[in-house]
């Protein structure tokens, strides 16, 4: 699967059902990823979110990346993990990707450092990520990243960028234009009055010709 797209990065939200009813109007707009996130569930409740993540992201043909937990990710079968500075086993990202196997997603937090993203291409790492791009509600202290730098990125790792932090509807086209493939939203999907419209503007936004990198 092309990895490029919207990326729903689910709300730390301790209920199921409203949980899967947020993910599943994103899914329903045509989001091709969901990451589960969730900072404040204990172990027990984030299986279950994930378990069921991943049978809504199946039932609508979508991937399912668990953020942060590799063995979560291959415990319930999910399609692959997103890692940050510190979430890989052992602290090694080549274990992650031993861990996942190769049929798996492995994507990287690369944050603003292109040094992190050579070490995630080299540790076999399928995208890389970087943000925050913008001012974030969910990561106020995030350290923000230059458009240039996807790019960049782009050019000298030849894998997928995606970008996160702070994405909006408004500010997506420029965030395409200067190299993201996948853009992985929280708050300006899931705080939409319309879910699925709001999905379908941002997979909209992959189509336009506007929206796609500058040579």
């Amino acid at each position: 699967m092309k990895l490029a797209g919207l990326c729903a990065v689910t709300l730390d939200d301790p209920l199921l059902p409203r949980l899967s009813a947020l993910v599943k109007a994103a899914l329903d707009g045509g989001a091709p990823f969901v990451q589960y996130r969730n900072k404040l569930a204990s172990r027990p409740l984030r299986r279950a979110q994930a378990a069921e993540m991943l049978r809504i992201c199946r039932a609508a043909g979508a991937k399912l990346i668990i953020n942060d937990d590799v063995w979560l990710a291959v415990e319930i079968g999910a399609d692959g993990a997103h890692l940050g500075r510190d979430d890989a086993p052992g602290g090694s990202l080549s274990a992650a990707r031993d861990a996942l196997g190769s049929k798996r997603i492995l994507g990287v937090s690369c944050y603003n450092e292109l040094v992190l993203a050579e070490e995630a291409a080299a540790a076999g790492a399928d995208y890389i990520a970087f943000g925050s791009m913008f001012s974030s509600r969910t990561t106020p202290a995030a350290v923000r990243a230059p458009l240039e730098l996807l790019g960049e990125a782009k050019r000298r790792f030849g894998l997928p960028v995606a970008a996160i932090g702070g994405i909006t509807l408004d500010n997506a086209p420029q965030v395409i234009a200067a190299g993201a493939d996948m853009l992985a939203v929280v708050s300006d999907l899931f705080d939409a009055m319309d879910i699925k419209a709001r999905a379908q503007a941002y997979q909209q936004l992959f189509n336009s010709p506007d929206s796609r990198m500058k040579p």
